[in-house]
């Protein structure tokens, strides 16, 4: 249908005074279905009225002026004729419109077309229930090009960890986003869709996720009233971000559940649309512009590695596009070994929704419920291979991007990293390898948590204690040794009056740092040859 309307609009243009064009030209988007279907009315009854000017949804307000379906102060980029090779044909033949379809369908398209039988959709997620159906690459295509001017096209850059791990590994840096996630290509695909009368009535959204932040920013962006529930437990740091990009944030109630019950109540109440995450063709097919720009960006591709767990839309939506553009690039999903949410339902066979997941924040969306049946039968049909990693080494991927990449990102961001940094993907050795970073909205506290906690982990921060005597310049001695074996003191500290051993001795507990797990052996060596009743402290 989009090469459809382009090619009218083009007939159209002939048959119209300049005024007409100089007026409509830049208002009008001919690869929207809106503009389209005002095509087909014009051509099949001369006497109807003249159109109305466009609808709100069809210009993106931004701040520096109204943003069209393009660039601005530019003319519209044509679409990538490869792109149009599964579209149908349609001809315009004396007014009337004839359309036919000719199908070219190979292993990539039943990919996608030829699922699963349908899984019932949970009644509880029912914001976008019409707009349920699996994807298509058209579909993606489309979204790409509509939200091309609204969001960031990232980075997918070579590792300086590829020679650590060999392998040519290559970063999808998705949580340099506005937001800092990658959830603002399904949200800003997903709004302006929406229809004009539900755009000036506005939406509502509960819980503090990234899912919630994007809606919040492009929903002003876009200038649509827009609602924030959170609970009262909420990080104030995170409650005044949402404000600042422009939305009406409520703090009400103490659990999420509070929250998400206020807000369905508002909605019914006012006529906001409730939004909350979950798998319509929309959201889906707004992710999936991962896919098709990791695919841009990596010649000769072999493998893509995406987070995973309840909610997998990122990984399903890019799945169809690689699929599509390249049966053989291995699509890879990462989830935690704690809530192998995915895996648990793909071996179901539909959405579970009894999974111990966890409240605290460092987690995310890695521990949520699975959220729909569209999404899972995309994994299902189209992912190559799920793993699961612990949270060590989610810790010390998150280290290793702090240290190399200079990037700071939260667990969801991280996890993709985590099973090259376990060893989990052994046969991608020597490969070219894209790794997608999809978020980076990691808190301050947690940060200094995850930094000092991952140090540890990695064998390069230990603590051992040791009983000297308490007598002038011994623990001088202990530095001296410390210094010999080029160890940093972080910290030590001295016991007298609790020590259970002989009387005016000290206990002194150190904590250093070192290189790595090697040079941590040897400085244990050569502090249990001075000082055999060291004793270190397990991680």
């Amino acid at each position: 249908m989009n090469f459809a309307a382009q090619f009218l609009y083009s007939r159209v243009l002939k048959n119209r005074s300049p005024r007409d064009i100089s007026r409509e030209e830049d208002d009008y988007d001919p690869f929207w279905q809106s503009y389209a279907e005002q095509l087909f009315l014009k051509k099949d009854d001369n006497k109807v009225k003249k159109q109305d000017a466009p609808a709100p949804c069809d210009l993106r307000c931004y701040k520096d002026g109204p943003i069209r379906n393009g660039l601005i102060g530019q003319k519209q980029p044509s679409i990538n004729p490869e792109r149009l090779k599964d579209f149908g044909e349609e001809d315009y033949l004396n007014g009337d419109v004839k359309t036919w379809e000719m199908k070219i369908v190979s292993r990539n398209e039943e990919l996608l077309r030829d699922a699963l039988p349908r899984i019932p959709q949970s009644s509880s997620r029912s914001s976008l229930s019409s707009h349920n159906k699996l994807i298509r690459f058209e579909d993606i295509s489309a979204a790409a090009f509509k939200i091309q001017c609204g969001v960031q096209k990232t980075p997918c850059m070579y590792s300086r960890l590829s020679k650590q791990y060999g392998m040519d590994i290559y970063l999808k840096k998705e949580f340099l986003q506005y937001t800092g996630s990658v959830k603002e290509r399904g949200v800003l695909y997903l709004l302006t869709s929406l229809p004009q009368d539900q755009q000036r009535k506005g939406v509502i959204v509960a819980l503090d996720s990234n899912f919630s932040m994007a809606v919040a920013y492009h929903a002003s962006e876009l200038r649509i009233p827009v609602f924030v529930i959170m609970s009262t437990s909420t990080s104030p740091a995170r409650v005044k971000m949402c404000r600042e990009y422009g939305a009406m944030v409520i703090s009400y109630g103490t659990t999420a559940k509070d929250s998400q019950t206020h807000a369905r109540r508002l909605a019914q109440e006012n006529g906001y649309l409730y939004l909350e995450e979950e798998d319509s063709a929309l959201y889906l097919s707004g992710l999936g512009t991962v896919g098709l720009e990791v695919y841009e960006q990596v010649p000769k591709l072999d493998a893509v590695i995406f987070p995973a767990g309840g909610h997998c839309g990122l990984l399903a939506g890019s799945a169809a596009a690689l699929k599509h553009l390249n049966p053989h690039i291995s699509v890879i999903g990462v989830e935690s070994e704690s809530f192998p949410v995915l895996q648990q339902s793909l071996k179901a066979g539909h959405p579970t929704e009894d999974q111990a997941c966890s409240n605290h924040h460092f987690y995310g969306d890695v521990s949520g419920l699975c959220f729909g049946s569209n999404s899972l039968q995309l994994t299902g049909k189209l992912v190559d291979k799920v793993v699961a990693v612990r949270e060590e080494d989610i810790l010390i991927s998150i280290l290793r991007l702090l240290e190399y990449e200079r990037a700071t990102v939260d667990a969801e961001g991280a996890i993709g990293l985590a099973a090259l940094v376990a060893g989990k993907l052994p046969e991608l050795k020597g490969k070219r390898v894209a790794v997608v970073i999809c978020s980076g909205n990691l808190e301050l506290h947690l940060l200094q948590q995850c930094v000092a906690r991952g140090l540890t982990l990695d064998n390069r921060v230990c603590r051992f204690s040791l009983v000297l005597s308490d007598c002038p310049g011994d623990i001088s001695k202990l530095l001296e040794s410390l210094a010999r074996e080029e160890a940093r003191v972080l910290d030590i500290k001295q016991e007298r009056a609790f020590v259970t051993s002989e009387l005016f001795t000290v206990e002194v507990t150190c904590t250093v740092e070192t290189r790595d797990k090697i040079h941590t052996a040897q400085l244990r060596n050569a502090l249990l040859e001075r000082y055999p009743t060291a004793a270190w402290t397990e991680r």
